[in-house]
């Protein structure tokens, strides 16, 4: 009886050891995963979740333009306008060409609602206006990357 008390403490042990390591090595590959690194990184820098960095690609291109300043009708590292840097984005990121004008492209969407935004969505402010004048792009947790 003590024997079969043993044998099957044993077994089960072993299964939890087995277990446990596994979930070290994932752990462990986790950690050492280049894209999961940079979400971390992205994460801490944009102050967005860990789990809402899907798009490595879409962050580290956002990641070189901090520090930008913001130039109407402009379109290079010197200055960028709002509509610019969505089009670069949308160039660059998904491969999509998308118009120049914050209203132009406002007129090729169809509007959500706050709670359906998804990381790359497209956000329009009308600021001071009756009409759409600024474009940025939507990064999860109720935060957004712009000119």
């Amino acid at each position: 009886m003590i024997k079969k008390f043993l044998l099957s403490s044993l077994i089960v042990l072993c299964s939890l050891s087995a277990l446990n390591a596994q979930t070290k090595t994932k752990e462990t590959n986790k950690l050492e995963d280049p894209d999961n690194l940079a979400s971390q990184y992205f994460s801490q820098v944009m102050g967005v979740a860990v789990d809402a960095t899907s798009n490595i690609k879409l962050y580290k291109f956002i990641y070189e333009w901090i520090g930008t300043p913001y130039r109407f009708g402009g379109n290079t590292s010197k200055g960028i306008d709002c509509s610019a840097f969505t089009k670069a984005i949308y160039d660059k990121v998904f491969n999509t060409t998308i118009l120049r004008n914050s209203r132009d492209i406002f007129s090729m969407v169809d509007p959500l609602s706050k709670d359906e935004l998804k990381e790359g969505d497209l956000v329009f402010f009308k600021i001071k206006s009756r009409t759409i004048t600024h474009i940025g792009i939507y990064l999860g947790d109720n935060r957004f990357a712009h000119a």
